[in-house]
């Protein structure tokens, strides 16, 4: 049966009654409704809870959110959640910058980390892969999204739903609007303290890693994939998707999910570890 509750103005969605939890973030252009089939399935051994992640949701005001803003309220939603225990953080495009960031800020509120199709996005390493036409395309969807956000009404829309559909989103157009683009103003134009405090993903606990290899580019570096897949406990599996594996081929990602989850390292001795550090 489905919960749902109010943290700082947020709706958190709460399924499931395993002893552990699992929080869920998305990224642009989702809600908390992108996770849906994760959910039918993990909720019959994990509380999955869920969200929309500040600023997103069509129905509230148009809002910047800054770094420091959205993990703040990550950070209560798990705290209003987490029963005293460490959570999994399962986590999708901007979700893995705001989750990633969360952990390195909480590392002792973690077990475990599910991180799709986003790695060392914004690292040297990333950009020194592309070629100059993916450099190109990279800019020219951040830059209209951010150019979106700074026209806003209906013309920002517009211009969002169009690169919704220029890059086949998979969610519902209804729930999509210029709102959802702050963060890449934020990106693009420095404000609202801007993302540049954001500190480089370091885990030490178990981490799966998933993403899709039909992409015109990718937003991790092969070196960064190696060396995780190199960590004992952690996993990296590629899809044969865009940046959607969890929809695109849900009941596989779900079994990859399940899989991992029962046969990670000692996810507690590694937090504890990784705590201390």
């Amino acid at each position: 049966m489905q919960q749902v509750t109010k943290v700082d103005g947020i709706e958190v969605y709460s399924e499931g009654e395993g002893t552990e939890t699992i929080v869920m973030i998305h990224g642009w252009p989702d809600t908390y409704r992108v996770w849906d089939a994760q959910v039918e399935e993990l909720k019959h051994r994990y509380r999955c809870v869920r969200f929309t992640l500040p600023g997103f949701d069509i129905t509230k005001p148009r809002r910047a959110y800054s770094l420091d803003a959205t993990i703040r309220i990550i950070s209560y939603i798990v705290n209003s959640v987490n029963q005293k225990q460490k959570v999994i953080l399962m986590l999708h495009d901007w979700g893995c910058m705001f989750g990633y960031e969360y952990y390195m800020r909480n590392k002792q509120a973690v077990s475990a980390i599910i991180g799709v199709d986003i790695g060392d996005a914004q690292s040297k390493a990333v950009r020194n892969s592309r070629s100059l036409s993916q450099k190109l395309m990279v800019s020219g969807y951040q830059g209209t999204l951010a150019l979106a956000w700074a026209i806003g009404g209906p013309i920002g829309n517009m211009m969002t739903r169009s690169m919704a559909r220029m890059l086949k989103v998979p969610s519902p157009p209804e729930f999509i609007s210029v709102k959802m683009n702050f963060p890449y103003y934020i990106m693009a134009a420095g404000e609202a303290g801007s993302y540049r405090t954001m500190t480089p993903f370091a885990p030490k606990v178990p981490v799966l890693f998933i993403y899709g290899v039909r992409k015109p580019f990718m937003f991790h570096s092969d070196s960064w994939a190696d060396k995780l897949a190199a960590k004992e406990g952690c996993k990296v599996v590629a899809f044969d998707t865009d940046h959607w594996p969890m929809l695109r081929q849900p009941e596989r990602f779900n079994e990859v999910v399940l899989d991992w989850l029962v046969k990670p390292a000692d996810n507690d001795e590694a937090a504890e570890q990784d705590a201390a550090a």
